[in-house]
């Protein structure tokens, strides 16, 4: 029987790249039932729909991250917000106020992706065409007609 690898920085301890540290046990604290939401633009800068849960190092980063006000951005600003809400809602499952936004987001999503995608085009690899065919394959490509705002 072959002995199984002992770890070199000790029973109590974790590998870090050329060194040793002490193994962690992360907190996580419940959030607050119905808690304040950023909105949409705000919340896709700072990197998180809840200004409960803003980490320092975001804070620094929000001049640099500014989005253009594109269809494209739109798109994402819903997408990044009906994670968020999944999130939330994975230990508030009975907050119906959340839940019905997470649906509304859901079908403005589905709607401004179809209107995207009949202006420029697929956005996904796996979105595909009737026949079968893989229209992210054919020209032109969004950029080349100006763009995809």
């Amino acid at each position: 029987m072959e002995k199984p690898e002992m770890n070199s920085c000790g029973q109590n301890a974790g590998n870090l790249p050329g060194k040793c540290a002490p193994l962690a046990f992360p907190y996580v604290p419940m959030q607050e039932q119905d808690p304040p939401r950023y909105e949409n633009a705000l919340a896709l800068q700072t990197g998180t729909l809840f200004p409960g849960l803003d980490l320092p190092f975001k804070a620094a980063m929000t001049d640099q991250l500014k989005t253009n006000n594109t269809a494209l951005a739109e798109l994402m600003a819903l997408d990044f917000a009906i994670d968020e809400l999944g999130l939330y809602l994975t230990t508030h499952a009975k907050d119906q106020e959340v839940l019905n936004l997470y649906w509304s987001y859901i079908k403005l999503s589905r709607e401004g992706r179809e209107k995207y995608q009949k202006m420029y085009g697929p956005l996904l690899q796996t979105d595909i065409t009737e026949d079968g065919k893989y229209t992210w394959l054919n020209d032109p490509w969004p950029w080349d007609e100006g763009g995809n705002s």
